[in-house]
């Protein structure tokens, strides 16, 4: 052996030594939880996922999904074992190319590396695994939607432990890779950019993407299927694909005149909120979701949005999360309002824009369409309990609370805040707390009292923001956009689990 050689050997062996914790009593299982008060055993501890490589392949005809997730984290602290969310039956493991010993039991893969690894450590996690994902449950409800021509992963707060093995929580954001096989003539939409199709030999193809911006694991989705695939360029040089189901029926062509304008509609909120925060974008309509759902850069809709003619309001409302949501997500999940709220008050805005009514008159009708006693005023927005987590309130009374907000500040102060909320906070989480407290630095007010109103209080508030404004009028008259906003929030109410 030459002394290069030796010396490259060498090099190699204490880098190795490096990965692992020199004493076992240094070392500690992960946590099976991120901390979480409304879902204790979202996510786990113990380390941070940088990217996913998802290679898989998918028989509509029997649900098989097989194939191997390849994870690249780095740890947190010195770990004798860790966690992994996922459902579906793994038949090996590897930790750093070592065989790894795990056990599975309630959607959490324990995995044991055989060997302690050292805090601040980089872990290539190779988990391998075929199964039937609709043959499993969460507390009874099933996230993975097997359709008469494929499947949808898609589902919040939980999907991805229906397909691949995560760290299941908003916190640890990740890039993502994901190639999936199907039988030629199925088509396969995901996150990101679309990086072609590939042939396989056995008359097969592979559709592959790629997330290039840190996304967390609910957001990342799939829907296989028959699609007609549609790609154009946005005005801002970003690639465009759209996907619509072929079982779409009359509600096919009202599908295309909404989502086919999410490049305008983008346009329009990015006046609002600043730049764009992701690499692509679109949308997917499909049957037997019952929801939108804001899967990071390409947007999921069920048709019955569309049921009544074209509906842009849903699509504001869904590519506004992109922004509040998927850019900036929850720390934890009683932090809801930030996504809701705000991607509600986009519809407001939208409605101001295409002329079908005010912020103001739709705050108004909005307030008044609850009556005192209603138990909608019951539900906190702020703190809404994983019961009423996607709660008309959530949605309603929150779009409310920012409209206070803008009625208190100010429009120049309140797109301000708006702004620098997206891009402080961008690519990351945070909390209402944080919010308030960057409202009150921007405006200069002390907000306590507003936010512990809208938010936090049970009961309805004695006026609705901006009442002075119609103090002359009996009554606000429906906003014409009201009608479609209703319709998406109907549905978007149902979506409660």
């Amino acid at each position: 052996m030459s002394l290069r050689a030796k010396l490259t050997l060498g090099t190699a062996t204490a880098a190795s030594l490096l990965l692992f914790a020199g004493t076992a009593s240094a070392a500690e299982p992960g946590a099976p939880g991120i901390g979480d008060p409304y879902y204790p055993n979202a996510g786990n501890g113990g380390y941070d996922v940088s990217h996913y490589d998802i290679r898989l392949n998918y028989q509509p005809a029997t649900d098989n999904l097989s194939g191997t997730t390849t994870i690249l984290a780095k740890t947190t602290q010195d770990l004798s074992r860790f966690n992994l969310d996922f459902l579906l039956k793994v038949s090996s493991i590897r930790v750093n190319n070592r065989v790894a010993g795990f056990t599975q039991a309630g959607g959490e893969l324990v995995v044991d590396p055989k060997q302690n690894l050292r805090k601040g450590s980089d872990v290539t996690i190779v988990v391998t695994y075929s199964d039937v994902p609709s043959n499993y449950d969460v507390d009874g409800y099933k996230s993975w939607k097997r359709t008469p021509d494929g499947a949808l992963a898609i589902d919040e707060p939980d999907i991805a432990q229906w397909w691949f093995p995560n760290n299941n929580h908003p916190t640890d954001k990740a890039t993502y890779d994901v190639s999936v096989a199907v039988p030629d003539g199925v088509e396969v939409i995901s996150n990101g950019t679309f990086n072609g199709t590939a042939k396989q030999i056995n008359g097969w193809t592979r559709w592959r993407w790629r997330s290039a911006k840190p996304q967390a694991s609910y957001l990342a989705f799939l829907a296989i299927g028959q699609f007609e695939v549609r790609q154009s360029t946005a005005p801002n040089g970003q690639p465009v694909v759209n996907a619509y189901s072929l079982n779409l029926g009359e509600n096919d062509l009202p599908a295309k005149a909404s989502v086919e304008r999410t490049p305008e509609i983008t346009e329009f909120l990015e006046e609002n909120f600043g730049p764009y925060p992701f690499e692509a974008q679109g949308g997917v309509v499909a049957p037997g979701i019952g929801f939108a759902l804001e899967n990071q850069t390409r947007s999921t809709y069920d048709p019955g949005f569309f049921r009544r003619g074209a509906n842009t309001y849903v699509v504001a409302h869904e590519v506004a999360h992109q922004w509040y949501g998927d850019s900036v997500s929850v720390h934890r999940w009683r932090d809801i309002w930030l996504n809701e709220g705000f991607a509600s008050y986009a519809e407001f805005l939208w409605s101001e824009h295409v002329g079908e009514g005010t912020a103001q008159e739709n705050a108004q009708y909005l307030y008044d369409l609850y009556p005192a006693d209603s138990d909608f005023w019951q539900v906190l927005p702020g703190d809404p309990g994983t019961a009423d987590l996607f709660h008309g309130a959530v949605y309603d009374r929150g779009a409310l609370t920012l409209h206070a907000l803008r009625v208190a500040v100010g429009d120049d102060a309140f797109f301000t805040i708006l702004k620098r909320w997206a891009q402080e906070k961008k690519y990351s989480d945070a909390t209402i707390e944080e919010f308030i407290a960057l409202a009150e630095s921007v405006s200069g007010q002390q907000l306590d009292e507003l936010f512990q109103t809208w938010l936090f209080t049970p009961g309805k508030p004695a006026a609705a923001p901006g009442a002075a404004t119609f103090a002359t009028r009996a009554a606000v008259a429906e906003p014409k956009s009201f009608q479609k906003i209703r319709e998406t929030h109907e549905l978007l109410d149902a979506h409660q689990h």
